[in-house]
């Protein structure tokens, strides 16, 4: 790979996926040693040509020669297409480089609901700001993903009345009001916060799911395979709802009605 000299990625240290991509960036060689360093220690000769709050929305690029610094895709634009100038020539088309933008802005404004972390107690964090359209937008997302899945494994449950999309799309949603009614009486940015976590951990379980429904499609899979599967995915669902819960600092209660509404919608689906 050509090395991209003199540049060092501010990455958010607390983003699992943040430190994997920058860490491949060095390991490859398209950065060179000094080529990525937390936003948490950026320090005070750097912050006065960073803009401190655009670099924890979008990852920044700092030219240590020049002082000058790129941000969000056209930093990463910058670190690819040094090796690869395809990358950077078709990333930097008007219409691509309009869409790259805005999936970037999509993942990097929900990743603290995608990968939540406890809160540190250093000075600087690399928090992004709170954009409602972002994060409603990934729950809309989130709430697709989870209905298509888990209508397709309906199908596989011999036990179940046979379904639709839309029984499971208004099964999907239906868990963030339910949920909702018990947070009323917080802000809107707390309860969004958390419909995020919430949608994260369906879409999680069900792309646990995911890899069932490819094996049905070759192999016959008896039924208890495919009813133990979905219980360990609901374990695993359960378990990290909790986790996220004590990470938001919310009550815990949450995670109980979160069951309760889970029992209520199968109990609904088995009677009517």
């Amino acid at each position: 790979m050509k090395t991209l000299a003199n540049q060092t990625l501010l990455h958010d240290d607390a983003c699992p996926l943040c430190s994997v991509y920058t860490s491949g960036f060095i390991k490859t060689g398209m950065l060179d040693a000094s080529g990525r360093k937390p936003y948490a220690q950026l320090t005070d000769d750097e912050m006065i040509y960073v803009d401190v709050q655009r670099a924890a929305n979008e990852i920044a690029l700092i030219d240590r020669q020049n002082k000058t610094v790129t941000y969000g895709v056209d930093s990463l634009l910058k670190v690819i297409g040094n090796s690869f100038p395809v990358v950077a020539t078709v990333g930097n088309f008007k219409p691509v480089h309009y869409l790259l933008a805005k999936l970037y802005s999509f993942i990097s404004y929900n990743r603290k609901v995608i990968i939540p972390n406890k809160k540190n107690d250093t000075a600087l964090q690399c928090i992004p700001d709170f954009k409602y359209g972002y994060r409603i937008a990934y729950i809309v997302f989130a709430t697709l993903v989870t209905a298509i899945v888990l209508f397709n494994y309906s199908v596989l449950i011999e036990t179940l009345p046979p379904g639709n999309f839309g029984r499971e799309l208004v099964l999907a949603a239906g868990q963030i009001v339910f949920q909702g009614v018990f947070l009323s009486k917080r802000g809107r940015e707390t309860v969004l916060n958390y419909f995020g976590n919430l949608i994260t951990v369906s879409l999680m379980g069900s792309l646990l799911l995911v890899p069932m429904l490819l094996l049905s499609h070759f192999f016959e899979i008896h039924q208890l395979i495919i009813l133990g599967w979905f219980g360990l995915t609901a374990a695993i669902m359960f378990a990290e709802h909790y986790r996220r819960i004590i990470l938001l600092s919310l009550p815990h209660y949450l995670c109980y009605t979160w069951v309760a509404y889970r029992l209520l919608a199968l109990a609904l689906i088995l009677n009517l």
